[in-house]
């Protein structure tokens, strides 16, 4: 427990965050703008049989989300998964999770960042791109550096706008689809089997579906990273671990029903702007003048939203490595606030690199790409090898149980394996195993040089 001044434990950070606020925060990690722009790429394989892709990957992000929790309610302490690895798989599993996570979230914050600033111009396109990325880093960066109540806030409303805006959509979607709408009559459910059918490309299109939507479940693991500024981390990361999941497959499983049954999926599979999201069809279906302009905004917000959380992750694990030694001391010094403002100033130069690199050419963005698509399958699955090995140590029963386990852990760990091994034979995803194998070599090359030089 943390004593009166709320840092025990925590290495300085303090536990201001709410429970209704760590829950935004989830979901806002969670939902990026892949689910308004970027599902047309799992539509492209499965078709209309995404839906059951994005059900299937929901119980391992589930999975995921209560084996955490189970660890993080024993172990609420600053570095969340990585430092309980360091606990339970030694200090090598800790620095690769740690490192590795703050790559891939600051390679992410990067991407955000452009992302918005490529939003602000489908309204004016005359717009250089170089200072709307600026003026979005300097906000992200001005959020984190202020107290950890004030991103709370910030990021809840942020949030909440994405959360409101699915909503409505699944509302409207449903009418209609049952009843029609001012503008446009009812769609029915024969899209769901018309071109092709429910499964158009087989059982291994739905695959190639499942390898693609898995990756919008990447976030699920920040209400874990929260834990050493939560409030109540044994009441809270439960609760807001089991609510952001279910939310999460509520918004996700009827959003892309939605969008499968509104639309022809060959239509839908085709898009990837603004102006062919399905999002903005059912919206000005509503009769709702300037659809395509609320649905950029949304979608803006979403962008803004995940680069202030991803940002905060690669602070926290910074903070966490520094503690453990394994980054440069002043990184771990927090502000009179408990902001570890030194981290985010070193964890700025992620996304600084990313922008810089996405800018100059396309290979170096494939393999920045490749690099986040190795990471997050390693951090996951480093997350249930640390999970087995937390419920073999049994030096402390938690509250907090994952039902079958080992079992459903296993299960799920050896479904990321098999996705790991078949990004080397997709394309678009190949670069993983190229980049992302090297990557893990460097730093345990890394792990090895510290250590020796610790020990002279």
């Amino acid at each position: 427990m943390a004593d009166p001044s709320g840092t025990t434990g925590t290495g300085g950070l303090r536990r201001a965050l709410t429970g209704r606020q760590l829950g935004m925060i989830g979901l806002g990690g969670a939902i990026g703008t892949g689910l308004f722009l970027g599902s047309a790429l799992a539509i492209s394989h499965a078709g209309p049989a995404t839906v059951l892709a994005y059900a299937l990957c929901a119980l391992v992000a589930f999975v995921i989300a209560w084996a955490l929790a189970e660890m993080v309610v024993v172990h609420p302490e600053a570095g969340s998964f990585g430092a309980i690895a360091h606990r339970y798989l030694g200090p090598l599993a800790g620095f690769v999770q740690r490192w590795t996570y703050w790559t891939i979230q600051a390679i992410a914050v990067g991407g955000e960042i452009v992302a918005a600033g490529l939003y602000v111009r489908f309204w004016w396109p005359q717009l250089p791109l170089w200072p709307l990325v600026v003026t979005f880093a300097v906000l992200a960066l001005g959020t984190n550096a202020l107290a950890v109540r004030f991103f709370g806030t910030v990021e809840y409303w942020l949030a909440m706008i994405k959360v409101v805006a699915i909503a409505v959509f699944i509302g409207l979607g449903l009418v209609l689809i049952t009843v029609g709408l001012p503008r446009s009559p009812a769609t029915g459910l024969a899209n769901l089997t018309a071109h092709g059918g429910f499964l158009p490309n087989g059982l291994e299109g739905l695959f190639l579906a499942m390898v693609f939507v898995l990756f919008s479940y990447i976030g699920t693991e920040v209400v874990a990273v929260t834990a050493a500024e939560s409030e109540r981390p044994e009441r809270d990361i439960p609760r807001a671990a089991r609510r952001m999941v279910l939310r999460l497959v509520l918004f996700y499983v009827l959003a892309i029903a939605v969008v499968v049954a509104v639309a022809p999926w060959t239509a839908t599979a085709q898009g990837g702007a603004v102006d062919a999201s399905p999002f903005v069809r059912v919206v000005e279906g509503a009769g709702i003048p300037a659809a395509a302009t609320i649905v950029n905004f949304v979608v803006l917000t979403a962008a803004l939203s995940s680069a202030n959380t991803n940002l905060y992750l690669t602070t926290r694990m910074l903070h966490s490595l520094a503690a453990d030694r394994y980054a440069p001391a002043w990184a771990g010094r927090v502000s009179r606030t408990g902001v570890p403002r030194n981290a985010l100033a070193l964890s700025a130069s992620g996304p600084g690199l990313a922008i810089a690199l996405s800018a100059v050419t396309d290979s170096a963005y494939l393999a920045l790409f490749g690099i986040s698509v190795f990471g997050a399958l390693l951090v996951w699955i480093l997350i249930l090898s640390t999970h087995w090995a937390f419920r073999r140590a049994a030096t402390r029963r938690s509250p907090v149980r994952l039902w079958g386990a080992p079992v459903t852990s296993g299960l799920a760990a050896l479904f990321l394996l098999a996705v790991l091994v078949s990004t080397a034979f997709i394309d678009g995803l190949d670069t993983a195993w190229m980049v992302g194998l090297p990557f893990f070599a460097v730093l345990v090359v890394a792990h090895t040089v510290i250590t020796r030089r610790r020990s002279r």
